[in-house]
């Protein structure tokens, strides 16, 4: 696992440091030992949680470039910790809050943020388009990131709220998503946002692609809307 993780940083042009490495070793034994007990992952495997997990989540840290650090960082649909956790352990300057609507797997990440002696991480259990409308997580981050899979014109209705004006939410795609892409113009922009380009990867042979969205409005109050509404009439 160790030299998968090292090449693939390298590749990305990221420094893992000893810390850092142990940390991500130390997560897949835990996360295969919980994924016994809970059903957090279909990936299993060192070599395959590396690549399948851990780079891929790296993927989002390149993406996000030099801004990313000391930068506040709010993961929607975290699961057992993706993209977020990989992010902070990589860049530990980042500042993370993880949300997700299931309280065992937010129980989970606190559990993992204790073992792996990371702080400055946050798990929140919690639906998306409600948190969104508390104050203090409303336009109040420099990214947001997710990897949920739904549509961009969707995830961006969730994700779009949190982030500050002069922020990025980056959306984890396949190379294959111009069309998505393109059917989420509307939504972005009423969202307050701007398609700010791609960042493409290889893992596994795949290519991974990062959709960029600059914040450059404030998002109108009434989004986001009620997630049977979003799902039923996607901007």
């Amino acid at each position: 696992m160790r030299n998968i993780l090292l090449d693939g940083a390298e590749r990305f042009g990221i420094s893992l440091s000893d810390t850092g490495l142990e940390q991500l070793e130390r997560f897949a034994q835990i996360l295969e030992e919980e994924n016994k007990k809970m059903n957090l992952t279909a990936v299993t495997g060192s070599e395959e949680i590396a690549q399948r997990h851990f780079l891929d989540s790296l993927g989002v840290l390149c993406a996000a470039g030099d801004s990313i650090k000391n930068a506040s960082v709010i993961d929607i649909g975290s699961g057992p910790g993706f993209p977020g956790v990989p992010m902070k352990i990589a860049e530990p300057s980042i500042r993370l809050t993880a949300v997700d609507s299931t309280e065992k797997r937010v129980a989970f990440l606190q559990r993992l943020f204790e073992s792996l002696n990371i702080t400055g991480a946050y798990g929140v259990a919690a639906r998306a388009e409600e948190l969104a409308n508390n104050e203090s997580y409303r336009e109040s981050f420099d990214f947001a990131v997710s990897r949920a899979v739904a549509r961009l014109n969707v995830l961006s209705e969730l994700c779009l709220p949190y982030v500050k004006v002069g922020g990025w939410f980056l959306a984890m795609k396949t190379a294959a998503c111009g069309e998505e892409v393109d059917e989420s113009a509307r939504a972005i922009a009423e969202l307050g946002g701007q398609l700010d380009g791609f960042f493409d990867y290889e893992i596994m042979g795949a290519i991974h692609r990062i959709v960029r969205i600059k914040k450059v409005a404030h998002t109108p109050a009434k989004y986001p809307r009620r997630f049977a509404k979003i799902q039923k009439q996607p901007l």
